[in-house]
């Protein structure tokens, strides 16, 4: 059977590649590449080559791969050298005179993918190697992470073979079979930017996806669409599938993979990813755009698109919901897209809030339909089949005016009782519908159940599938039960403390290579600004989530603090949560508070309780690896921070099992 994704493009003992004829073994690489090869990457496979038929004479029975696929970044490790049970992941810059910081964050990268992700090496030692060629020689550092990888080692030509001899000669153990190791399950957690950008370049669901036995597999779940779709299109019938998931799951994805699967515009076909998120859209669309530009230049396409050009090939394929609505209020003709995913379609706007921006913001005084209303009749245009895909996250309405899931299925009542309507059990529950329940909702609706619309085990923290659960205990306020499951949490660190400088260090000691780590607050936490932290001065996305560690925009210099706003949908690996007074404890109960003008007010009414609770779940999920939860400590001379506030938080906090980090 030909193997779906070849996991190197060459792979051989030491031996067999030292006697191998060189053009040969350049021949095997230039064959895989698949595209151009310029002359910079010919002689930079012809200069490793060269050397390491050298270096590994004095290693037998070892292993060599060349272009080593990593599958969650969509890349390749340049070599891969197994060696007396140790494994060397190298990152080669031919010709360079320094060990340039890019480098050893990628080679970094690189050994952490492969620990974390790659089943065969979870329990193997990992050594992240930057041979720079014509650098200076430099002392081998022998530390380690309690993972068991190393810290990165720099190396040049003439000092490779000296680090190789040093990691084996102290922590070589007995080798392993390379095939076995190359063949393991690859499971990977891509982070949203990850996963789209993998998509955008061709890559299946199942290549960037967790395949977990105890868990509904993403495959399973847009394979059930697929079905859904086709029938749908075989039958002329409109649908409308609603995917729900804990915080977490990949229902972004999920509904990624759907538009990128089903954009098949040579068969009248045309898909469309839709999210009143902001945020979510521009960084998504800057990060294909940034992904297919630097593609371009790797893999020699020609001369690469601008980036102009670039965000318009990307915003076909991600689309805000509301320029759509727009543009389809300018016609009554049907839209191009048949396939349309909405993404966290419980946030979709009340007749209310739609009709009262409309008035505002578009100058339509007669405008009355709910925004589920609208987008569903703009999808009843169409002569024959459509099917709309709806991603429904429970408990994440964090705004005015959003409709929660009963306003998609009164407007599917009142006048398209005739569709198709798929969804799973797990939509029966309260968090969705209330004490009415789907049934209410539903009645005299074509239902239909499908187990796979639902996702149930967050892989947003891979470390931990437990998180959401522990959130959730924790806003409810049941403090025993979050103590408990906070004992699942034992490859997730996470805890609290009162020192800002002190969390400002834990973020940037945890993270590695390029994980990215940055403060998170609550859109209303203006008292936080006594401490340094204003979120009054508002983040560009973009530069927040995308550009690296030098870049001051950037969240690794923990200056600019991001709100629920700015993250939902997105995620870090590693998060500080600034928890100021607006949600704080009274009498073992959470008190719901507004800071408005130069004072605290309570807020009393319900649906705004429920939408701070809501923004805090936002902000305590949104960590991959761990996260630090910072409370000041107050100050009894300022009457809007004192003591009593936040000294509440804290002890609960600590009750609810969190680990004093100081």
């Amino acid at each position: 059977m030909k193997e779906r994704l070849k996991r190197a493009y060459y792979q051989a003992a030491t031996e067999d590649f030292i006697a191998r004829d060189p053009n040969a073994v350049l021949g095997e690489l230039v064959t895989s590449h698949g595209f151009a090869v310029d002359v910079q990457q010919r002689n930079a496979w012809q200069h490793q080559i060269q050397t390491l038929k050298v270096v590994l004479t004095g290693f037998p029975n070892s292993h060599v791969f060349f272009e080593f696929s990593i599958p969650r970044m969509g890349k390749r490790v340049d070599v891969v050298l197994l060696i007396s049970g140790v494994v060397f992941v190298v990152e080669y810059k031919v010709g360079l005179d320094n060990y340039a910081g890019g480098a050893q964050e990628q080679a970094v990268d690189y050994a952490v993918d492969l620990k974390n992700f790659h089943e065969a090496s979870h329990f193997k030692k990992l050594v992240p190697v930057v041979v720079a060629t014509n650098a200076a020689p430099t002392a081998v550092e022998d530390q380690w992470y309690d993972d068991g990888v190393a810290t990165v080692q720099l190396a040049n030509d003439s000092t490779f073979a000296d680090v190789l001899s040093h990691y084996v000669s102290r922590h070589g153990e007995q080798s392993f079979s390379a095939g076995e190791w190359a063949a393991a399950t690859y499971k990977p957690t891509p982070t949203i930017c990850e996963a789209a950008q993998a998509l955008y370049a061709g890559h299946n669901v199942s290549d960037i996806s967790r395949s977990d036995a105890n868990a509904i597999n993403l495959s399973q779940t847009s394979d059930a669409i697929a079905r859904i779709i086709d029938y749908a299109k075989s039958n002329q019938r409109k649908s409308i599938c609603f995917i729900t998931g804990v915080p977490g799951s990949g229902k972004t994805l999920a509904g990624l993979n759907i538009a990128n699967h089903r954009l098949r515009t040579n068969e009248d076909e045309y898909a469309v990813f839709l999210s009143g998120n902001g945020p979510l859209v521009h960084v998504l669309r800057e990060a294909l755009a940034r992904d297919e530009i630097a593609r371009a230049k790797q893999n020699s396409e020609g001369r690469p698109p601008n980036k102009k050009t670039a965000l318009t090939k990307a915003s076909t394929f991600i689309q805000n919901i509301h320029h759509f609505r727009d543009e389809n209020l300018r016609t009554d003709k049907p839209p191009i897209e048949r396939v349309v995913i909405f993404d966290e379609a419980q946030r979709a706007w009340n007749a209310h809030q739609t009709s009262r921006f409309m008035k505002e913001k578009r100058g339509l005084v007669d405008f009355d339909s709910s925004e589920p209303e609208f987008l569903l009749s703009v999808m009843n245009r169409h002569v024959g089949w459509c099917t709309v895909v709806c991603l429904v996250g429970g408990g994440q309405e964090i705004n005015t005016g959003e409709a929660g899931l009963s306003e998609w299925f009164d407007a599917l009542r009142a006048r398209h009782e005739d569709w198709d309507i798929y969804v799973s059990e797990e939509l029966n529950g309260s968090e969705h519908f209330g004490r009415a329940g789907l049934q209410e909702h539903a009645q005299e609706l074509n239902l239909k159940y499908e187990t796979y619309l639902h996702l149930g085990v967050s892989i947003r923290s891979f470390r931990s599938e437990k998180l959401s659960s522990f959130v959730h205990a924790l806003l409810e306020g049941e403090a025993l039960k979050a103590k408990g499951l906070i004992q699942s949490l034992e490859n997730y660190p996470i805890g609290v403390t009162r020192d800002l400088g002190f969390a400002r260090n834990w973020l940037r000691s945890k993270a590695r290579g390029s994980e990215r780590y940055g403060f998170l607050a609550h859109s209303n936490g203006q008292r936080l600004k006594a401490v340094g932290l204003d979120i009054r001065v508002k983040i560009d996305p973009v530069n927040w989530f995308l550009n690296d560690r030098t870049d001051v925009r950037s969240s690794y210099y923990l200056e600019d603090i991001a709100t629920e706003f700015d993250v939902q949908g997105l995620e870090l690996d590693w998060a500080g949560v600034c928890w100021d007074a607006t949600l704080r404890r009274a009498n073992k109960n959470w008190s719901f508070n507004q800071f408005k003008g130069a004072r605290w007010m309570y807020v009393n009414d319900q649906v705004r309780q429920q939408y701070l609770l809501n923004a805090y779940r936002v902000l305590l999920t949104r960590a991959r690896q761990g996260m630090v939860i910072y409370v000041p400590k107050g100050d009894v001379l300022d009457p809007t921070r004192l003591p009593e506030y936040y000294d509440p938080i804290f002890n609960y906090l600590r009750s609810c099992g969190l680990e004093l980090l100081e």
